[in-house]
């Protein structure tokens, strides 16, 4: 114990050591406690860079949209093929067939009540 206490006190009268302490708290208060800390400037980079990546994807998807769009207004039988292929829509005199390769829930095709 006595050794401990000694080599506490040679330390105390270090006079440097002060300045030490103090700088070492400053980094740790400005890299990583502080609110603008180092460490929330790179979680804020990467932020805005995900964010980038969500706007061109946005962007992108709105020149899809509005080239759909463009047709839809030009061309009826676009209409009526948006409206076949996604609702499911047909004339009167027609019938329409889907086939899914879809696996149906571990049922067999005799239990299944459509297949008759």
């Amino acid at each position: 114990m006595k050794k401990i206490k000694s080599w506490l006190l040679r330390i105390y009268h270090i006079k440097a050591l002060k300045y030490i302490v103090v700088t070492l708290i400053g980094i740790i208060v400005i890299g990583f406690v502080d609110e603008n800390s180092v460490w929330h400037h790179m979680v804020n980079k990467q932020r805005i860079s995900e964010l980038q990546d969500e706007i061109d994807r946005y962007t992108e998807q709105n020149k899809n949209d509005q080239a759909q769009i463009k047709v839809l207004d030009s061309d009826p039988k676009a209409i009526k093929k948006i409206a076949r292929e996604r609702y499911f829509m047909k004339a009167d005199n027609e019938d329409i067939f889907v086939l899914s390769d879809d696996p149906k829930n571990g049922k067999s095709i005799l239990n299944d009540e459509t297949a008759e």
